[in-house]
């Protein structure tokens, strides 16, 4: 075994080769930085998705409300370390590989010891310390159990078994055109490209609403979607990510509640940006149809600091009968009580499963002006995590 074969297995399989160690602690020695750890470079009115079944049209359609919307960036070798604070129970570890896959295989273990799934890796308890970036072990935290994720670890289309696409205009009179092109995932991330193209529109008829008036679409992106497929309620979400903040970007990782007409079956903006602002939002519904009652919060991107944008950073929602709160890389953005954030009828629509979405919009109701932006945008996605309490 040459040297940078065994870099390779011991940076994805460091249980099953610690045994080695010893015999191979030469080769070891010449083990560090490669391939494998390469850091890449690199408030108007809401609108309800017409993915969740509600009516489209002139009517409103979720995701971006009064301080409220959703929110996505560059290319990589390996999954990039970081120093990005995580979720509760160990930091975001570093590159590597091991990637945990999103079904079959193994046991699950949440208090120590390790547990192999479909996409081999292992799944650590919290008190283990690290969680590796991508791959390696996962970070469960104490208390919780991992019930759901997706690491994003195997080249080409993103897993149909999880995800679905909206296609077309959508909702806020988005400039983008949505269609699956626009996603795929690649070396161990997913990446959301926006692109300036022209797009004929097929449902143009000159007159009408905005998505009919409209006979091109000058650019394309892609809303990804887990309804149908994927829904909880109740516990810790967690994505880690890279979002692109130039004009006009407005990038968002959302949930929906599976029953209801937006606003009323309750809106959550975990991540989302625009206009030079990060924003956490909760969203119910009101007495008047499609406007919404927003619970909403907002960080300048100033305020973060220098190469903020070029960086991944953890973005986590606790959610459970009480309280939703939203984090930004473990820094509290959002507390929002459930009892404060009722629909018209006194009816909590944060007490049913909901899915997420994960989107890049472009200009629209509240993403700004696109046109003066380098082309094309990335949104780029490490994994999403879900966990529960037993």
């Amino acid at each position: 075994m040459d040297l940078r074969a065994y870099c390779r297995l011991r940076v994805r399989y460091p249980v099953r080769l610690a045994s080695c160690a010893v015999s191979l602690a030469l080769l070891a020695t010449g083990c560090g930085s490669s391939e494998d750890s390469a850091e890449p470079g690199g408030g108007g009115g809401p609108s309800r998705p017409d993915a969740g079944g509600s009516p489209s049209g002139g009517a409103p359609n979720g995701n971006g409300g009064a301080g409220g919307g959703s929110a996505h960036g560059g290319a990589t070798a390996g999954k990039p370390s970081t120093s990005d604070a995580g979720a509760a129970g160990g930091t975001t570890g570093t590159s590597g590989g091991g990637a945990t896959g999103t079904s079959g295989g193994g046991t699950t273990g949440t208090s120590g010891g390790t547990t192999g799934t479909s996409g081999g890796g292992a799944i650590a308890g919290a008190s283990s310390g690290n969680a590796g970036s991508g791959g390696g072990a996962i970070s469960v935290p104490a208390g919780y159990e991992l019930v759901w994720h997706d690491e994003f670890d195997t080249d080409g289309a993103p897993d149909p078994a999880n995800w679905k696409f909206e296609k077309g205009f959508a909702r806020n009179e988005e400039a983008q055109w949505y269609q699956s092109d626009n996603a795929s995932v690649k070396d161990g991330l997913l990446v959301i490209e926006a692109r300036k193209e022209r797009v004929k529109n097929p449902g143009y008829t000159g007159s009408g609403d905005w998505k009919t008036s409209r006979e091109y679409a000058e650019y394309t992106s892609s809303s990804m979607l887990t309804s149908g497929l994927q829904s909880f309620q109740y516990g810790r979400f967690e994505m880690r990510g890279r979002i692109p903040t130039a004009a006009g970007m407005w990038p968002a990782w959302w949930t929906l509640g599976v029953s209801g007409e937006w606003p009323a079956n309750g809106e959550i903006d975990i991540m989302e940006f625009y206009q030079g602002k990060v924003l956490a939002n909760v969203a119910c519904g009101t007495g008047t149809r499609w406007q919404a009652k927003w619970d909403s919060a907002t960080k300048p991107l100033s305020a973060l600091g220098a190469g903020w944008s070029s960086q991944f950073h953890v973005w986590r929602m606790d959610w459970d009968e009480q309280n939703i709160v939203l984090y930004l890389d473990g820094q509290e953005l959002n507390s929002s009580p459930l009892s404060s954030m009722l629909n018209a009828d006194g009816k909590s629509p944060f007490k049913q499963k909901a899915y997420m979405l994960v989107n890049l919009a472009l200009g629209g109701a509240n993403g700004g002006d696109p046109s003066k932006t380098s082309f094309p945008q990335r949104y780029e996605v490490d994994y999403i995590r879900v966990f529960q309490k037993p």
